[in-house]
């Protein structure tokens, strides 16, 4: 595996913000302590703590020697200072490496104030790591200021690259060389996998469509994760349900305000957190949540004890941002697949891989696994067309799928939906139906249905050119189809 750290940045782009950068050099080579402690000594265990941080995102990585991850800052609405609160409440005295996902101001909102207090009150920052695509704001711009002026080394870092955090495996798995999607910056997220011993953890940043689509191709193994956080504060634009069917995550964080201006956590997220019967965190409900583990069994813990169902958080009242007191413990589990408790108590070893729910309540033995449907595996996707000729935009009823009833009964489909990654649905009308063998062409474009035609009347194109996932749902919403296709 190619173990570099990152390339030192003396890119222009960034150059217009923050004059010459400095620091450019070469790369240096069981407990029931709560995670509310104080953090720094070696104790041979990960702890990953999504800060509540309202509006925004900041998660610490304390790895199992010590050593200390900050991934981004928060917004900017508050100069860093809730970062800095909690930091500072833990007796973090050194951040060994700063991670940006990525240049908005909600996610590096106090970098500047967090560089400038670790280099001047505390034993400052090791190296800055960023995707490399900048931002014209006055936060990016204060936050290069903050790391010339300190001289902070900083590294571009792109997939491939690896954060050598002593004792884990931090990799970097997007954005790739060249970048996605014209160098927009959420597709372009500093997207990281934190592992350790069997444990894992995903941090996608804002990553959409398009820089899910990126990690499931380029990636395997590496996806299967224990903890994911929610892409874009659970934006319906990220956490695809083809996305949630490559990571299968044990649990989920989702780090947004409870008052988002923008909904998030929108309610098709949730859903599909919902159907997979994945416990889901959400800052603003539940504080401050850590994922803690010995690389065997893990524990997550919150400041609030709330609902994990995904589609209860918001009965749930609101935690302020910055809130303090201590983390109590609210779900333990396996990872090799034992049991789980509420308590914090291991089930019996060498158990089945069925579970427990925070609650005590029992789950399946796959707690991501998919109810069957009737006639599951009768209807089948003959053919995707997914690059229209010509300009797609005016050319829409070139853009089509192909259903077919490979079954040996009629197939009725009044109410079932078809869905992309990105979450675009579509529902089939009343009296739809397939006999045996008989074909159902989709257009994405406008149109009167029949003849064995149905149209989306989208008014854009849905189906990714590069690659993209078929859901198709009966009216009970249970998934009967998934079918996944490359350019």
């Amino acid at each position: 595996m190619n173990r570099r750290r990152g390339t030192p940045i003396v890119l222009a782009v960034l150059l217009v913000f923050a004059g010459c950068l400095g620091g450019a050099v070469d790369p240096p080579a069981e407990t029931t302590n709560s995670p509310s402690a104080a953090v720094g000594t070696a104790d041979g265990e990960l702890s990953v703590h999504f800060i509540h941080v309202g509006q925004g995102t900041s998660v610490l990585v304390v790895g199992p020697t010590g050593e200390t991850l900050l991934y981004d800052t928060g917004n900017w609405d508050d100069d860093g200072e809730r970062v800095l609160d909690y930091l500072r409440a833990r007796g973090v005295e050194r951040i060994d490496y700063l991670v940006t996902s990525h240049a908005h101001a909600d996610h590096v909102g106090g970098h500047a104030a967090v560089i400038d207090h670790y280099e001047t009150r505390a034993n400052g920052v090791g190296a800055v790591y960023d995707p490399g695509i900048a931002a014209s704001s006055r936060t990016y711009e204060a936050y290069l200021d903050a790391v010339e002026e300190h001289d902070v080394t900083l590294y571009r870092a792109q997939a491939g690259d690896v954060i050598p955090m002593e004792g884990a495996d931090v990799r970097v798995l997007a954005p790739p060389e060249g970048y996605l999607a014209d160098r927009d910056r959420n597709e372009n997220s500093l997207v990281l996998r934190v592992g350790y011993g069997n444990a894992s953890v995903l941090l996608p940043g804002d990553a959409e469509s398009r820089g899910e689509q990126f990690l499931r191709q380029r990636y395997d193994g590496l996806l299967n994760v224990t903890m994911l956080a929610a892409g874009h504060h659970g934006s319906n634009s990220s956490t695809g349900p083809g996305f949630l069917a490559a990571t299968t995550p044990r649990a989920v964080a989702i780090q947004s305000a409870y008052d988002s201006p923008y909904g998030h956590p929108h309610r098709e997220v949730l859903a599909r957190l919902a159907e997979r019967g994945i416990p889901t965190f959400w800052t603003a409900v539940h504080g401050t949540v850590v994922f803690e583990t010995d690389g065997e069994r893990a524990a997550i813990w919150t400041r609030r004890d709330a609902p994990t169902d995904p589609l209860e958080l918001r009965s749930a009242s609101p935690v302020p941002p910055g809130a303090t007191g201590d983390l109590e413990r609210r779900m333990t589990f396996r990872i090799g697949g034992g049991a789980v408790s509420a308590s914090g108590a291991d089930g019996p070893a060498g158990g089945s891989g069925g579970t427990v729910a925070p609650d005590g309540g029992t789950t399946t033995d796959d707690a991501n696994a998919t109810a069957s449907a009737p006639d599951a595996g009768a209807l089948a996707v003959a053919d995707v067309h997914a690059d229209a000729r010509g300009d797609e935009d005016a050319n829409l009823d070139d853009e089509y799928v192909v259903f077919r009833n490979d079954g040996s009964e009629r197939l009725d489909l009044s109410g079932w939906t078809v869905a992309d990654e990105a979450g675009h649905i579509y529902t089939v009308p009343a009296g739809t139906a397939l006999a045996p063998g008989e074909t159902l062409t989709l257009r994405t474009g406008a149109g009167t249905d029949g003849s064995g035609q149905l149209y989306w009347n989208a008014g854009r194109p849905v189906w990714n050119n590069d690659g993209d996932t078929v859901f198709v749902r009966t009216d009970e919403g249970r998934l009967v189809l998934e079918e996944s296709y490359d350019e």
